[in-house]
Protein backbone atom coordinates (compact mmCIF):
# COMPACT_ATOMS: atom_id res chain seq x y z
CA UNK A 1 0.00 0.00 0.00
CA UNK A 2 1.43 3.39 -0.88
CA UNK A 3 1.56 6.12 1.74
CA UNK A 4 -1.73 7.78 0.77
CA UNK A 5 -3.78 4.90 -0.61
CA UNK A 6 -5.53 4.44 2.74
CA UNK A 7 -7.32 7.75 2.13
CA UNK A 8 -9.21 6.14 -0.75
CA UNK A 9 -10.80 3.44 1.39
CA UNK A 10 -14.58 3.86 1.06
CA UNK A 11 -15.13 2.80 4.68
CA UNK A 12 -13.68 6.15 5.77
CA UNK A 13 -16.92 7.82 4.73
CA UNK A 14 -18.37 6.43 7.97
CA UNK A 15 -16.07 8.62 10.07
CA UNK A 16 -16.84 12.16 11.18
CA UNK A 17 -14.97 14.68 8.96
CA UNK A 18 -13.28 16.31 11.98
CA UNK A 19 -11.95 12.97 13.15
CA UNK A 20 -10.87 12.08 9.63
CA UNK A 21 -8.93 15.35 9.38
CA UNK A 22 -7.21 14.58 12.67
CA UNK A 23 -6.22 11.14 11.36
CA UNK A 24 -5.01 12.63 8.06
CA UNK A 25 -2.84 15.16 9.89
CA UNK A 26 -1.45 12.45 12.15
CA UNK A 27 -0.76 10.18 9.17
CA UNK A 28 1.33 12.96 7.66
CA UNK A 29 3.47 12.94 10.79
CA UNK A 30 3.74 9.15 10.65
CA UNK A 31 5.26 9.27 7.17
CA UNK A 32 8.59 10.32 8.66
CA UNK A 33 8.60 7.68 11.41
CA UNK A 34 10.56 4.43 10.87
CA UNK A 35 8.26 1.46 10.23
CA UNK A 36 9.33 -0.36 13.40
CA UNK A 37 8.12 2.60 15.49
CA UNK A 38 4.71 2.72 13.82
CA UNK A 39 2.88 0.57 16.41
CA UNK A 40 4.01 2.87 19.21
CA UNK A 41 3.04 5.96 17.23
CA UNK A 42 -0.43 4.57 16.50
CA UNK A 43 -0.97 3.84 20.17
CA UNK A 44 0.11 7.40 20.96
CA UNK A 45 -2.54 8.62 18.53
CA UNK A 46 -5.33 7.37 20.75
CA UNK A 47 -3.87 9.04 23.83
CA UNK A 48 -3.21 12.31 21.97
CA UNK A 49 -6.75 12.35 20.60
CA UNK A 50 -8.17 11.83 24.08
CA UNK A 51 -6.16 14.80 25.36
CA UNK A 52 -7.67 16.91 22.56
CA UNK A 53 -11.14 15.62 23.48
CA UNK A 54 -11.46 13.67 20.23
CA UNK A 55 -13.03 10.32 20.96
CA UNK A 56 -13.07 7.40 18.56
CA UNK A 57 -15.62 4.65 19.05
CA UNK A 58 -14.39 1.07 19.17
CA UNK A 59 -15.80 0.56 15.68
CA UNK A 60 -13.98 3.64 14.34
CA UNK A 61 -10.73 2.58 15.99
CA UNK A 62 -11.01 -0.93 14.60
CA UNK A 63 -11.70 0.46 11.13
CA UNK A 64 -8.75 2.85 11.24
CA UNK A 65 -6.37 0.21 12.52
CA UNK A 66 -7.56 -2.20 9.83
CA UNK A 67 -6.93 0.36 7.10
CA UNK A 68 -3.63 1.74 8.41
CA UNK A 69 -2.10 -1.66 9.20
CA UNK A 70 -3.04 -3.42 5.98
CA UNK A 71 0.61 -3.41 4.88
CA UNK A 72 2.03 -4.65 8.17
CA UNK A 73 3.34 -8.13 8.88
CA UNK A 74 1.37 -10.35 11.30
CA UNK A 75 4.03 -9.75 13.98
CA UNK A 76 3.75 -5.98 13.62
CA UNK A 77 -0.04 -6.18 13.81
CA UNK A 78 0.21 -8.29 16.97
CA UNK A 79 2.54 -5.72 18.61
CA UNK A 80 0.16 -2.93 17.66
CA UNK A 81 -2.80 -4.77 19.15
CA UNK A 82 -0.88 -5.22 22.42
CA UNK A 83 -0.13 -1.50 22.49
CA UNK A 84 -3.78 -0.67 21.73
CA UNK A 85 -4.91 -2.75 24.69
CA UNK A 86 -2.37 -1.01 26.92
CA UNK A 87 -3.53 2.41 25.69
CA UNK A 88 -7.15 1.46 26.43
CA UNK A 89 -6.24 0.45 29.97
CA UNK A 90 -4.32 3.68 30.50
CA UNK A 91 -7.18 5.75 29.13
CA UNK A 92 -9.65 3.95 31.41
CA UNK A 93 -7.51 4.74 34.44
CA UNK A 94 -7.28 8.42 33.58
CA UNK A 95 -11.03 8.89 33.13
Amino acid sequence: MNADSWKQDPRLKQIDPEKLQYITDFAGKLSSIPKEQLPTALAALQMDAAQKNIRFSNQETDLLVSILTSGMSPGEKKRLEALRLLAKKMAARSS
